[in-house]
Protein backbone atom coordinates (compact mmCIF):
# COMPACT_ATOMS: atom_id res chain seq x y z
CA UNK A 1 0.00 0.00 0.00
CA UNK A 2 1.35 3.02 -1.06
CA UNK A 3 1.71 6.55 1.50
CA UNK A 4 -1.36 8.07 -0.08
CA UNK A 5 -3.63 4.86 -0.14
CA UNK A 6 -2.51 4.61 3.85
CA UNK A 7 -3.18 7.75 4.91
CA UNK A 8 -5.97 7.66 3.62
CA UNK A 9 -7.33 4.27 5.03
CA UNK A 10 -5.47 5.54 8.55
CA UNK A 11 -8.03 8.89 8.11
CA UNK A 12 -11.12 6.78 7.42
CA UNK A 13 -10.73 4.25 10.35
CA UNK A 14 -9.96 6.75 12.63
CA UNK A 15 -13.22 8.81 11.39
CA UNK A 16 -15.19 5.33 12.11
CA UNK A 17 -13.54 4.78 15.91
CA UNK A 18 -14.31 7.93 16.78
CA UNK A 19 -17.88 8.53 15.35
CA UNK A 20 -19.21 4.44 15.71
CA UNK A 21 -21.40 5.31 18.40
CA UNK A 22 -23.26 7.78 16.53
CA UNK A 23 -23.06 6.01 13.06
CA UNK A 24 -24.61 2.90 14.08
CA UNK A 25 -27.53 5.46 16.10
CA UNK A 26 -27.94 6.70 12.43
CA UNK A 27 -28.36 3.49 10.71
CA UNK A 28 -30.91 2.35 13.70
CA UNK A 29 -32.89 5.31 12.93
CA UNK A 30 -32.78 5.01 9.21
CA UNK A 31 -33.58 1.38 9.97
CA UNK A 32 -36.72 2.07 11.65
CA UNK A 33 -37.63 5.10 9.47
CA UNK A 34 -37.83 2.32 7.06
CA UNK A 35 -40.05 0.01 8.67
CA UNK A 36 -42.30 2.59 9.75
CA UNK A 37 -42.93 3.41 6.01
CA UNK A 38 -43.62 -0.01 5.45
CA UNK A 39 -46.58 -0.09 7.88
CA UNK A 40 -47.95 2.75 6.92
CA UNK A 41 -48.08 1.82 3.64
CA UNK A 42 -49.26 -2.10 4.02
CA UNK A 43 -52.02 -0.28 6.50
CA UNK A 44 -53.17 1.95 3.48
CA UNK A 45 -52.78 -0.92 1.48
CA UNK A 46 -55.28 -3.00 3.75
CA UNK A 47 -57.88 -0.01 3.93
CA UNK A 48 -58.00 -0.49 0.26
CA UNK A 49 -59.22 -3.81 0.29
CA UNK A 50 -62.33 -3.27 2.93
CA UNK A 51 -65.62 -2.96 1.71
CA UNK A 52 -67.59 -3.39 4.25
CA UNK A 53 -67.57 -2.16 7.73
CA UNK A 54 -67.40 -4.50 10.52
CA UNK A 55 -67.09 -5.20 14.28
CA UNK A 56 -65.73 -7.99 16.48
CA UNK A 57 -66.87 -7.33 20.02
CA UNK A 58 -64.16 -8.60 22.84
CA UNK A 59 -65.45 -8.63 26.99
CA UNK A 60 -68.38 -7.04 28.30
CA UNK A 61 -67.81 -3.28 28.32
CA UNK A 62 -64.62 -2.95 26.33
CA UNK A 63 -64.82 -1.00 23.00
CA UNK A 64 -65.55 -3.53 20.14
CA UNK A 65 -62.36 -3.99 16.87
CA UNK A 66 -63.39 -2.46 13.79
CA UNK A 67 -61.89 -4.45 10.77
CA UNK A 68 -60.38 -0.77 9.73
CA UNK A 69 -58.65 0.13 13.53
CA UNK A 70 -59.19 3.62 15.06
CA UNK A 71 -55.71 4.74 13.70
CA UNK A 72 -56.21 3.53 9.98
CA UNK A 73 -59.34 5.80 10.32
CA UNK A 74 -58.47 8.99 11.37
CA UNK A 75 -55.92 9.18 8.79
CA UNK A 76 -59.15 10.21 6.51
CA UNK A 77 -60.88 11.75 9.50
CA UNK A 78 -63.00 9.31 10.65
CA UNK A 79 -64.06 7.60 13.46
CA UNK A 80 -65.91 4.62 14.41
CA UNK A 81 -65.21 5.05 18.27
CA UNK A 82 -64.46 7.40 20.42
CA UNK A 83 -62.16 8.00 23.74
CA UNK A 84 -61.81 4.49 25.76
CA UNK A 85 -61.33 6.52 28.86
CA UNK A 86 -64.20 8.26 28.56
CA UNK A 87 -67.65 7.65 29.47
CA UNK A 88 -69.23 8.97 26.73
CA UNK A 89 -71.93 8.18 24.13
CA UNK A 90 -72.75 9.58 20.72
CA UNK A 91 -76.19 9.01 19.42
CA UNK A 92 -77.09 8.72 15.72
CA UNK A 93 -79.99 7.35 13.50
CA UNK A 94 -80.20 6.33 10.04
CA UNK A 95 -83.09 7.27 7.90
CA UNK A 96 -83.58 6.82 4.52
CA UNK A 97 -87.59 7.35 4.99
CA UNK A 98 -89.87 8.25 7.75
CA UNK A 99 -92.20 5.67 9.42
CA UNK A 100 -93.86 7.80 11.69
CA UNK A 101 -91.81 7.46 14.72
CA UNK A 102 -89.19 10.22 14.76
CA UNK A 103 -91.70 13.11 16.39
CA UNK A 104 -91.32 10.79 19.26
CA UNK A 105 -87.87 9.71 18.86
CA UNK A 106 -87.72 13.53 19.01
CA UNK A 107 -89.76 14.04 22.36
CA UNK A 108 -87.73 11.46 23.73
CA UNK A 109 -84.40 13.23 22.81
CA UNK A 110 -85.64 16.54 24.55
CA UNK A 111 -87.15 15.24 27.41
CA UNK A 112 -83.86 13.81 28.61
CA UNK A 113 -81.90 16.89 26.82
CA UNK A 114 -79.62 14.24 24.73
CA UNK A 115 -77.86 15.23 21.54
CA UNK A 116 -77.92 13.28 18.87
CA UNK A 117 -77.03 13.07 14.90
CA UNK A 118 -79.57 11.98 12.30
CA UNK A 119 -78.33 11.12 9.06
CA UNK A 120 -80.48 11.70 6.04
CA UNK A 121 -80.57 10.66 2.25
CA UNK A 122 -82.64 13.49 0.04
CA UNK A 123 -85.89 11.96 0.04
CA UNK A 124 -86.56 12.43 3.15
CA UNK A 125 -85.48 15.67 3.51
CA UNK A 126 -87.79 16.77 -0.04
CA UNK A 127 -90.53 14.73 2.08
CA UNK A 128 -89.87 15.52 6.01
CA UNK A 129 -89.07 19.64 5.72
CA UNK A 130 -90.57 20.53 9.01
CA UNK A 131 -89.12 17.29 10.97
CA UNK A 132 -85.78 18.64 9.82
CA UNK A 133 -86.29 21.59 10.96
CA UNK A 134 -87.18 20.38 14.15
CA UNK A 135 -84.47 18.37 14.25
CA UNK A 136 -81.98 21.50 13.38
CA UNK A 137 -83.99 23.72 15.52
CA UNK A 138 -83.90 20.90 18.71
CA UNK A 139 -79.71 21.13 18.61
CA UNK A 140 -79.26 18.27 17.04
CA UNK A 141 -76.69 17.56 14.35
CA UNK A 142 -78.87 16.97 10.50
CA UNK A 143 -75.57 14.89 8.80
CA UNK A 144 -75.16 13.53 5.10
CA UNK A 145 -76.41 10.01 4.27
CA UNK A 146 -75.98 10.28 0.64
CA UNK A 147 -78.58 11.61 -1.85
CA UNK A 148 -79.58 8.19 -3.02
CA UNK A 149 -78.35 5.51 -0.72
CA UNK A 150 -76.05 3.61 -3.22
CA UNK A 151 -73.16 1.08 -2.60
CA UNK A 152 -70.38 3.28 -2.05
CA UNK A 153 -67.64 0.98 -2.48
CA UNK A 154 -68.27 1.25 -6.11
CA UNK A 155 -67.62 5.46 -5.92
CA UNK A 156 -63.72 5.77 -6.47
CA UNK A 157 -63.49 9.49 -7.30
CA UNK A 158 -64.54 12.59 -5.91
CA UNK A 159 -66.94 13.90 -8.44
CA UNK A 160 -68.96 10.18 -7.47
CA UNK A 161 -69.11 11.41 -4.16
CA UNK A 162 -69.80 15.07 -4.92
CA UNK A 163 -72.38 13.81 -6.77
CA UNK A 164 -74.35 11.96 -3.69
CA UNK A 165 -73.42 14.28 -1.34
CA UNK A 166 -73.75 18.16 -2.73
CA UNK A 167 -77.46 17.58 -3.52
CA UNK A 168 -77.96 16.67 0.14
CA UNK A 169 -76.39 19.44 1.44
CA UNK A 170 -78.09 22.18 -1.08
CA UNK A 171 -81.46 20.52 0.13
CA UNK A 172 -80.99 20.97 3.73
CA UNK A 173 -79.93 24.36 3.12
CA UNK A 174 -83.00 25.16 1.37
CA UNK A 175 -85.22 23.57 4.10
CA UNK A 176 -83.33 24.97 7.39
CA UNK A 177 -81.13 28.45 5.58
CA UNK A 178 -78.06 26.87 6.98
CA UNK A 179 -75.25 24.83 5.82
CA UNK A 180 -75.34 21.54 6.40
CA UNK A 181 -72.26 20.07 9.33
CA UNK A 182 -69.97 18.09 7.45
CA UNK A 183 -70.49 14.87 8.79
CA UNK A 184 -71.12 11.87 6.58
CA UNK A 185 -72.11 7.85 6.79
CA UNK A 186 -71.74 5.90 4.00
CA UNK A 187 -75.01 3.43 3.50
CA UNK A 188 -74.81 0.26 5.16
CA UNK A 189 -71.30 0.49 6.09
CA UNK A 190 -70.15 0.23 2.48
CA UNK A 191 -66.77 2.16 1.65
CA UNK A 192 -63.45 2.57 -0.40
CA UNK A 193 -60.61 3.73 0.66
CA UNK A 194 -60.72 6.50 -2.19
CA UNK A 195 -64.46 7.87 -0.73
CA UNK A 196 -62.37 8.38 2.64
CA UNK A 197 -59.84 10.22 1.23
CA UNK A 198 -62.38 11.93 -1.20
CA UNK A 199 -64.78 12.40 1.84
CA UNK A 200 -61.53 14.50 3.68
CA UNK A 201 -60.52 16.49 0.97
CA UNK A 202 -64.27 17.80 0.64
CA UNK A 203 -64.00 18.54 4.71
CA UNK A 204 -66.18 16.23 5.70
CA UNK A 205 -65.83 13.82 8.54
CA UNK A 206 -66.89 10.20 7.76
CA UNK A 207 -68.67 8.47 10.88
CA UNK A 208 -68.93 4.75 11.16
CA UNK A 209 -70.28 3.24 14.59
CA UNK A 210 -69.21 0.79 17.40
CA UNK A 211 -72.63 -0.40 18.15
CA UNK A 212 -75.89 -1.11 16.50
CA UNK A 213 -78.34 -4.57 16.19
CA UNK A 214 -80.94 -5.30 13.75
CA UNK A 215 -83.10 -3.30 13.94
CA UNK A 216 -83.90 -2.10 10.13
CA UNK A 217 -86.10 -4.39 8.60
CA UNK A 218 -89.52 -2.96 9.60
CA UNK A 219 -91.37 -6.30 8.71
CA UNK A 220 -89.67 -8.13 11.67
CA UNK A 221 -89.10 -5.70 14.28
CA UNK A 222 -87.06 -7.32 17.39
CA UNK A 223 -88.95 -7.60 21.03
CA UNK A 224 -88.61 -4.85 23.51
CA UNK A 225 -86.61 -7.46 25.91
CA UNK A 226 -84.19 -8.62 22.85
CA UNK A 227 -83.42 -4.72 21.84
CA UNK A 228 -82.55 -3.38 25.19
CA UNK A 229 -80.50 -6.71 26.07
CA UNK A 230 -78.30 -5.89 23.05
CA UNK A 231 -78.09 -2.46 23.26
CA UNK A 232 -77.28 -2.60 27.16
CA UNK A 233 -74.98 -4.97 27.04
CA UNK A 234 -72.30 -3.89 24.48
CA UNK A 235 -72.38 -0.45 25.61
CA UNK A 236 -68.84 1.26 26.12
CA UNK A 237 -66.91 4.34 26.48
CA UNK A 238 -66.78 6.45 23.39
CA UNK A 239 -69.64 4.57 21.73
CA UNK A 240 -71.14 5.87 18.62
CA UNK A 241 -74.35 4.25 18.59
CA UNK A 242 -75.98 3.29 15.09
CA UNK A 243 -80.31 3.27 15.86
CA UNK A 244 -82.35 3.38 12.76
CA UNK A 245 -85.38 6.01 12.62
CA UNK A 246 -87.65 3.88 10.95
CA UNK A 247 -87.87 1.39 13.99
CA UNK A 248 -91.00 0.70 15.78
CA UNK A 249 -89.15 -1.44 18.67
CA UNK A 250 -86.35 1.81 18.83
CA UNK A 251 -89.38 4.55 19.17
CA UNK A 252 -90.87 2.02 22.08
CA UNK A 253 -87.39 1.28 24.21
CA UNK A 254 -85.96 4.46 23.67
CA UNK A 255 -86.91 6.20 27.09
CA UNK A 256 -86.01 3.45 29.15
CA UNK A 257 -82.53 3.07 27.05
CA UNK A 258 -81.37 6.87 27.99
CA UNK A 259 -82.66 5.93 31.41
CA UNK A 260 -80.81 3.16 31.42
CA UNK A 261 -77.58 4.82 30.52
CA UNK A 262 -77.87 7.83 32.29
CA UNK A 263 -77.92 5.70 35.29
CA UNK A 264 -75.25 3.90 34.78
CA UNK A 265 -73.40 7.31 34.67
CA UNK A 266 -72.82 7.41 30.89
CA UNK A 267 -73.06 11.00 29.04
CA UNK A 268 -74.20 11.85 25.51
CA UNK A 269 -72.24 14.26 23.55
CA UNK A 270 -72.34 15.86 20.15
CA UNK A 271 -70.24 14.32 17.33
CA UNK A 272 -68.67 17.85 17.48
CA UNK A 273 -67.34 16.68 20.38
CA UNK A 274 -65.52 13.60 19.19
CA UNK A 275 -63.27 15.49 16.76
Amino acid sequence: MNKDLKRIFDTVKLFFERHWLTLTCCMLVFVLLMQLITLRESMTAYVAVINDWGLGFGEKGTQPRGNVSAEELSEYDAFYVGDPNEKVIYLTFDAGYENGYTAKILDVLKKHDVPAAFFLVSHYIESNPELVKRMSDEGHIVANHTASHPDMSKVSDIQGLEAELLPVEELYKKVTGQDMPKFYRPPQGKFNEKNLAAAKELGYTTVFWSLAYVDWDVKNQPDYNYAMEKLTSRIHNGAIVLLHSTSETNSMILDELLDTWLSEGYEFKSLYELK
